[in-house]
């Protein structure tokens, strides 16, 4: 284990083990085995992303020599090394996992085959489906010793096909795309006697080479699997002359041609196929190789078929209606009477949707602002907002460009919106707008009221059913009126505001927090209460872990919630030993920021759609809202209680990355599960 002298973790190093957590739910046996077979894909396409932007990034470091250790304050070399050892030893970890969810399949009377292992049937139904439905979207490219190779896309996996005959030295080569944007990855079979067969896109391609290429003498036919992964980080190039959309649109451009950071390859290749490709890709074969089995894009088992299994899934929990929401009056007048906490996928995010549908028909609402950084495909959210424009509504979005892979389809939201009237606002030069937050605004007899949402995830109703986020709504003017300033600051960069209750970053939120840290230091030095409790994706900022370190050494008692990446160190002796940290890897993916501080007593929280990294509090615009309605901080805390007290799919995070579940044989506890109680309970306690 690397940096056990240091304070700061690796960031890259830590995700890796963050990955390794994901991992691990392939293997509880707990976890259902269709939705086990998905965590192999989740942890597939995690780690696609990481070699697309982190791995890229850290590459590139490598040619600037030493000036890169300065800017990093460590050496890139080492990094992609270690990271280049734990991605090989994870790899061959995905492929025995992978071997023996075939093996539990079977168990379950489900069966993988290839185009080897089918029956006479079976031949037929494959044989029709690939020339009907398949053929059409294979192009074959033929590869030879004159022609340049062809260009690989990114993401996407290929055949590469070799024809000969048995005794020739002389061999024809062919590249085939499989064509998962247009079709499944996944063939289910017809079933037999009760049993399930599924056959894999790859195979039925295998099994209809020879009606691609009838026109060729040959007897014996090689195809293996490849996949490359390709620098996702755009380059966004300061030409004035240029709008930022221009300047997006031809960074996409470049995403689609990057340099290649890792090639996977089927280790069972014959040496001539491999020394081939790599011989006309000019790869390199120290640095971007990895083996891989027969198959690749593991990413696509996250769409694995249900097969009508419902025993082999997660459990479907109605999502639960909120108390205050019980549709017999305007939800304005629920939300003006009292602030209201979301906590989704448990609550039932049409709440969300019903408000602003709302606010797009009522006659007596005069604007709506919101900002956008990933949207649903088809959004009823901004759909709602085109309806609001066509009501008279003076409707204005913050559009976020540079949302990474979504920049596309932002693009194309934005030229929908302004082609129907909104006000589009392309973000903010120089940061990021990722805060997550609508005002509307409405009149009210001869005044003016706003209302606000202030929230922990995007406007996005699909990923709202698998991610856990909050959402304050509020009609308090502490909050709105900030929220409105915060909207004219997105509006002209030039206005400025002194906040009194949001943390908004990149002006306000380090300074505060470091302010909320110091000063439970001082009342722990004072003998006063004094404890920390933090909730969040990602704990990375060298700033802030030094104050907790700070602070644990005063006394004060810190919790920490993190799924993700974590440099700090904790439990160690004159540094962190005040400081516990848990992961929590389940059903959901814990999204939601939460930050709580005793503060001598009148406890102060915030949720937050920042992460603690310096891209969060420097480089981008977030906004973290106090909690001030004593119902809600109560319910905040005892789901923080509620999830620290996991001891079912919560990891313990200590200094050797080994990821260890937390154990307790008193009384098992599921974070997920009993917050759903918790919040079932709540609304019993209503009626």
């Amino acid at each position: 284990m690397r940096h056990k002298n240091l304070k700061i973790v690796n960031r890259d190093i830590s995700w890796l083990s963050f990955n390794a957590r994901v991992l691990q739910e392939a293997t509880d046996p707990t976890v259902p085995l269709i939705e086990r077979i998905r965590f192999v894909g989740i942890f597939s396409r995690n780690r696609d992303e990481f070699f697309r932007v982190r791995v890229a990034t850290l590459q590139k470091m490598l040619k600037l020599g030493k000036q890169s250790r300065e800017m990093i304050g460590e050496n890139p070399n080492e990094i992609v090394k270690e990271i280049q050892a734990i991605a090989l030893e994870q790899q061959t970890i995905l492929e025995q996992i992978y071997r023996k969810k075939i093996e539990e399949l079977k168990q379950a009377n489900i069966f993988l085959v290839n185009e080897k292992q089918l029956n006479v049937n079976q031949k037929k139904f494959v044989q029709n489906y690939f020339l009907e439905k398949v053929m059409p979207y294979l192009f074959p490219i033929m590869v030879n010793e004159d022609t340049k190779f062809p260009y690989l896309r990114d993401k996407s996996s290929y055949l590469f096909v070799r024809l000969k005959k048995a005794k020739s030295k002389l061999a024809k080569y062919s590249i085939i795309e499989l064509p998962t944007h247009v079709m499944s990855r996944f063939l289910v079979l017809p079933e037999e006697k009760g049993r399930k067969f599924v056959m894999l896109l790859d195979d039925v391609i295998r099994f209809g080479l020879d009606d691609i290429f009838y026109m060729f003498d040959y007897d014996e036919v090689n195809s293996h699997m490849i996949k490359i992964t390709r620098d996702a980080e755009m380059e966004i190039e300061y030409d004035l002359s240029k709008s930022l959309v221009e300047k997006i649109s031809k960074g996409l451009k470049g995403r689609k041609v990057g340099h290649i950071v890792r090639f996977t390859y089927d280790e069972n290749m014959p040496k001539e196929m491999m020394d081939y490709i790599c011989k006309k890709m000019r790869i390199s074969k120290v640095n971007n190789l990895v083996a891989g089995g027969r198959y690749h894009n593991f990413k696509d088992f996250t769409d694995f078929p249900d097969l009508g299994k419902p025993e082999l899934l997660y459990k479907k929990n109605e999502p639960i209606i909120h108390p205050a929401f019980n549709y017999e009056r305007s939800l304005f007048k629920v939300v003006k009477e009292k602030d209201i906490l979301l906590h989704f996928p448990y609550h039932s995010y049409s709440h969300i949707l019903d408000f602003l549908r709302e606010a797009s028909i009522d006659e007596d609402v005069v604007s709506i602002q919101l900002t956008l950084y990933r949207a649903a495909k088809i959004s009823s959210v901004l759909n709602s907002l085109l309806n609001a424009i066509k009501n008279g509504k003076l409707v204005t979005v913050v559009v976020e460009l540079q949302a990474r892979f979504d920049e596309e389809a932002n693009i194309n939201w934005a030229t929908k919106l302004q082609e129907e009237g909104a006000r589009v606002i392309y973000g903010v030069p120089g940061l990021k707008v990722h805060s997550k937050l609508f005002l509307i605004t409405r009149k009210e007899g001869t005044k003016t009221a706003c209302y606000a949402h202030i929230g922990t995830g995007n406007f996005n109703e699909q990923t709202a059913r698998i991610y856990s986020d909050f959402s304050l709504l509020t009609a308090n003017p502490k909050i709105t009126d900030e929220v409105r300033h915060l909207f004219d600051f997105y509006a002209d960069n030039l206005h400025s505001y002194r906040y009194k209750n949001l943390l908004v970053a990149p002006f306000f939120m380090r300074k505060r927090i470091v302010q909320l840290i110091n000063q439970e230091t001082i009342n722990a030095k004072a003998k006063k209460p004094a404890y920390i409790y933090l909730k969040m994706n990602s704990l990375v900022d060298s700033e802030m872990i030094q104050k907790l370190y700070e602070a644990s050494n005063a006394g004060v008692k810190v919790k920490l919630i993190i799924r993700g990446i974590c440099s700090l160190q904790p439990g160690k002796k004159g540094m962190s030993q005040n400081i516990e940290i848990l992961s929590i890897v389940d059903k959901f993916l814990e999204h939601g920021r939460l930050f709580i501080f005793a503060n001598g007593g009148e406890e102060k929280m915030y949720i937050s759609s920042a992460d603690w990294m310096i891209r969060n509090f420097d480089y981008r615009s977030e906004a973290a809202v106090p909690i001030l309605d004593e119902d809600i901080k109560n319910q905040l805390r005892k789901i923080f209680e509620i999830q620290f007290a996991d001891n079912t799919k919560a990891r313990i995070i200590e200094n050797n990355q080994i990821n260890f579940y937390r154990k307790n044989t008193l009384k098992k506890s599921r974070a997920q599960i009993d917050t759903y109680t918790y919040l079932k309970t709540l609304v019993k306690a209503k009626k």
